[in-house]
């Protein structure tokens, strides 16, 4: 039997902070990871933290507090959002960030224009809260980095190279800019030297980033991470657990903690069985994409529900949506990819099946999912189509597919992008009317021209803004869609991850049925049901709580429970 004082399940984001805040606190911890790759959902994230009153906000003259955070959270949430755990979340996030930055690799930057989704809410702010993982050179991890989880393989260029949220707009700019065009020729070039020793790109953004940087941290603190190393089975005595059983090797290995158990393993997104019961689409028959790993499949819910931990399913939402393409892959399978950020730009706009536009694009990606599903309830099926013209694909892309110089032809030819040279030969393409198409781009293009949408308010508030092109005018999201060729993609419901979770008190100890905390189990990350009460107020509303009550769980436990 192996002895440790702190047992993590899970090596992502709420995991890695769970070991080494309570590695630092003077604790003996032990990561174990079902799959053979760690880092988890972050590994596929954005790496984005939600950080109200942060320091770096602060250095750059933005005001914020706690009293305007908790406002706008409870405009968000209303009655479903939990005052013990947003307060404990409020007070604790900043510590949290500034023990993560003093005491790892970890180093992250305010984006000060990146507004709240929701900016017109009492207590938002119009940027500064969303803190972005500056870029990690992964050569670092040494031999540790061939077994850290990959990005999705559709949201890296070339099959291999990262980008991150700074790099985008050389992207973008990269054929118009020769600033642009140096920054990504030195990232291609980084890039291809890189694939000379290496399965993919070393300079690491993103979720990669973080979790690459927290994983430095925790070897050279001399935390063991096991990999292969599924929990099969919680140790409870007396009432509390002692422990757990690790299949490793083939074995069955019994882990002693004596300080307790942190359950960090991402939710459930993988399960069928959960997303049908809690999705209602799903529930429906209707299509659905989940972007996080496949190996996500509510262990952490199961475990904490074998020793009495209950669910709390009191949200408003089951999981992150956000609207995925299917991008086709040689073997004839398909690969989602999640449409953040193009949606918002000038020169795309969305339509139903029958071709109306049924929404703001430019809203986050977690409103426009209900909003299809809403568009689509009396249709077969549950999807739209991001329509653009040439213009806008060629500068920005679209879905999987980069801008200019890029190739469009391969798309083209695996019908992951369809192409018209009219608007009623592409609607003929997509199988709608195309004379409700023609009559909603006609509509769309004549209030786009004079930079305004008084049908669904495109590009009138900060967040839309900040996802358009600062560079266009009169208005950085509308451009009017003339320029032919036309092109179309076929978008479907996905999610980045759940919201529905184990009870748990503000000390991110795990609650039964009666609401009394299970003596040694905590649960961090998706594991914990949301804190925003299942919506979603910023960019980072899951990662930074993940981080947060990760160093809360640990910190209690240092404390000996109290």
């Amino acid at each position: 039997m192996k002895e440790v004082d702190l047992l993590i399940v899970g090596s992502g984001a709420a995991g890695f902070s769970a070991a080494l805040t309570a590695s630092h606190a003077g604790l003996g911890v032990l990561i174990v990871e079902k799959e053979s790759q760690f880092g988890g959902s972050t590994a596929y994230s954005a790496g984005v933290i939600w950080i109200p009153g942060n320091r770096h906000g602060r250095a750059l003259g933005i005001a914020d507090s706690k009293e305007d955070a908790l406002t706008y959270l409870q405009h968000e949430a209303g009655n479903r959002l939990n005052l013990e755990l947003a307060n404990a979340f409020l007070d604790n996030c900043n510590p949290a960030v500034e023990f993560i930055e003093h005491n790892t690799h970890v180093r992250y930057e305010a984006v000060p224009i990146w507004a709240d989704y929701h900016p017109t809410k009492p207590g938002a702010a119009q940027g500064g809260r969303s803190l972005l993982p500056l870029p990690f050179d992964g050569r670092r991890l040494g031999k540790r980095f061939a077994q850290l989880r990959a990005p999705i393989r559709t949201m890296m260029a070339f099959g291999g190279m990262m980008l991150g949220r700074n790099d985008l707009p050389h992207v973008f700019k990269m054929t118009r800019s020769a600033r642009s065009a140096l920054h990504v020729a030195g990232m291609t070039a980084r890039y291809a030297y890189d694939r000379l020793s290496h399965a993919r790109g070393t300079r690491l953004t993103n979720g990669n980033a973080l979790v690459a940087a927290l994983a430095l941290s925790a070897e050279e603190r001399g935390i063991d991470l096991w990999l292969d190393s599924p929990v099969i089975e919680l140790v409870q005595r007396d009432g509390a657990v002692v422990g757990a059983i690790v299949q490793r090797d083939g074995k069955r290995e019994e882990i002693a903690a004596r300080r307790g158990v942190v359950l960090a393993c991402g939710g459930f997104p993988a399960d069928d069985d959960l997303k049908c019961r809690y999705y209602g689409h799903v529930r429906d028959g209707r299509q659905h994409r989940s972007a996080p790993p496949p190996g996500n499949r509510g262990d952490g819910i199961r475990l904490g529900q074998t020793v009495g931990g209950a669910m709390a399913e009191d949200v408003a939402y089951a999981a992150a949506w956000v609207p995925v393409s299917l991008v086709p892959q040689p073997d004839g399978s398909t690969l989602p990819f999640p449409h953040f950020y193009e949606r918002g730009k000038p020169g795309y706009i969305c339509v139903d099946a029958a071709g109306r536009r049924f929404t703001n694009e430019s809203a986050s990606y977690h409103d426009f999912v209900p909003a299809m599903v809403e568009a689509s309830r009396e249709l077969s099926e549950t999807s739209c189509w991001l329509v653009c013209d040439h213009r806008a694909i060629r500068r920005y892309g679209m879905g999987a597919i980069g801008p200019a110089p890029l190739p469009l032809g391969p798309h083209l030819k695996s019908g992951y992008l369809l192409s018209a040279p009219s608007w009623p030969e592409l609607a003929a393409k997509i199988g709608m009317d195309a004379a409700t198409l023609q009559a909603t781009i006609q509509r769309f293009n004549a209030n786009a021209a004079r930079g305004e949408d008084p049908d669904f308010g495109k590009g009138t508030d900060a967040y839309h803004r900040f996802n358009g092109d600062p560079t266009h005018t009169p208005n950085p999201c509308l451009a009017p869609l003339e320029r032919a060729p036309f092109y179309a993609m076929r978008m479907i419901p996905g999610d980045i991850g759940t919201f529905l979770g184990l009870r748990c008190d503000g000390h991110a100890r795990v609650l039964d049925g009666d609401g009394k905390p299970i003596a040694g189990l905590y649960a961090a990350g998706n594991d914990m049901t949301s804190v925003m009460g299942g919506t979603y107020p910023g960019a980072g509303i899951t990662i930074g709580p993940a981080l947060t009550f990760g160093y809360i769980a640990a910190r209690h436990a240092a404390s000996g429970g109290r």
